[in-house]
């Protein structure tokens, strides 16, 4: 199949995309290279056990000083998914709504492409996206032994598809809120409030007892919430995240021929 919308998305977004994986990278590798002079303080693990509503505001449940803890508290439970949500959430409301406003998607709807096939397009170039920062992220966790960090690899890559599969959602969203509406910033804040309401459930679910029966609702817990880097995430859990990606997309064809493009 041509790929030329994809490649054409890609390029008008290539500068943030470059900068912010790289910047992930930079990030995770800093915090690798710092593990060796925090993994035999147990100081902080007992304040994590002493503050654990406060803890798991930011994502951390468990002990921080071993490996998998570490990056799940340091990278993989907050500000992994932010930085992937940063791309992926903006690409989502920028792929329709966006060039909608600023007379793109009009030039595309001229292309004998039909609508199905743009938000095909669309939806694939959303995955790569999405694969940016996890990638990234994993890229730096290899430097892991050289630093005495050695995490469980088949968990980490694991939760590095979930994570990705987590970012492909949220920003499918923002796509097929921006099919719906037209409306960029509509788009951007409806996937962001839901991102935000998504990670909050899961990670207070644990701590808070009213949120345990609803806590599985949230696909932050099916991707990072429920300490995938020391188990991997289950098959239901990816099933899940990929069967909520494909319902996104299915649902956006239909609203984007509805769509008026001006």
């Amino acid at each position: 199949m041509p790929v030329e919308l994809l490649r054409l998305d890609l390029r008008l977004r290539r500068r943030m995309l470059v900068g912010t994986a790289l910047g992930a990278g930079l990030y995770l590798g800093l915090i690798v290279a710092m593990y060796p002079a925090f993994r035999g303080d147990r100081s902080i693990d007992a304040m994590v056990a002493a503050n654990p509503a406060a803890a798991a505001a930011f994502g951390v449940t468990g002990s921080l000083t071993s490996s998998s803890g570490w990056l799940s508290g340091n990278m993989y439970a907050n500000i992994g998914p932010l930085l992937a949500l940063l791309l992926t959430i903006g690409y989502g409301a920028a792929a329709i709504a966006g060039q909608g406003s600023d007379g793109t998607l009009a030039v595309m709807a001229t292309l004998p492409f039909s609508r199905a096939r743009i938000v095909m397009q669309k939806a694939l170039a959303l995955g790569l996206v999405a694969a940016l920062v996890p990638l990234a992220s994993l890229a730096a966790c290899l430097l892991g032994p050289l630093f005495e960090l050695r995490p469980h690899w088949g968990a980490l890559l694991g939760s590095t598809v979930a994570l990705a599969l987590l970012a492909f959602d949220l920003g499918g969203v923002a796509m097929l809120v921006g099919a719906l509406t037209g409306n960029r910033g509509v788009a951007t804040g409806s996937a962001s409030a839901l991102a935000a309401a998504a990670y909050l459930l899961s990670s207070l679910a644990p701590v808070i007892p009213a949120l345990h029966t609803v806590g599985w609702l949230s696909p932050f817990l099916w991707a990072v919430g429920d300490d995938q880097l020391t188990h991997g995430p289950s098959l239901l859990q990816l099933s899940a995240l990929v069967g909520l990606g494909a319902a996104v997309v299915v649902a956006t064809v239909p609203a984007f021929r509805r769509l008026d493009i001006p």
